[in-house]
């Protein structure tokens, strides 16, 4: 995705460029865990599900590295947005509600 200043978008959520990546790995940030605690790649509401595969191909690219050389982070649950309510357990809202 190409914003209107014409630079390249690889993470949307954070609002990160290719070419902030780039500088990152320049800078010396060549591990994915660094630049994504650098940049914020994959904190956002997609949790990394459209971005990470972007930044991995920029490494492969910038570093001259092979796909398997690359871990991604370690997705941690919920991967998917859920709603506070959700961690609520009935018996916690009846205990509440009971104590008014």
């Amino acid at each position: 995705m190409v914003n209107k200043s014409g630079k390249k978008i690889i993470c949307r959520c954070e609002d990160v460029s290719e070419d902030e990546i780039i500088e990152a790995i320049k800078e010396g940030f060549t591990d994915f865990e660094e630049i994504r605690r650098k940049l914020r790649i994959g904190m956002g509401p997609c949790q990394g599900r459209t971005c990470f595969n972007l930044v991995r191909r920029i490494l492969i690219k910038e570093l001259g590295l092979k796909n398997k050389d690359i871990k991604l982070p370690t997705s941690r649950p919920p991967i998917v947005p859920t709603p506070l309510g959700v961690f609520c357990s009935k018996e916690e809202e009846d205990d509440n509600n009971d104590s008014k």
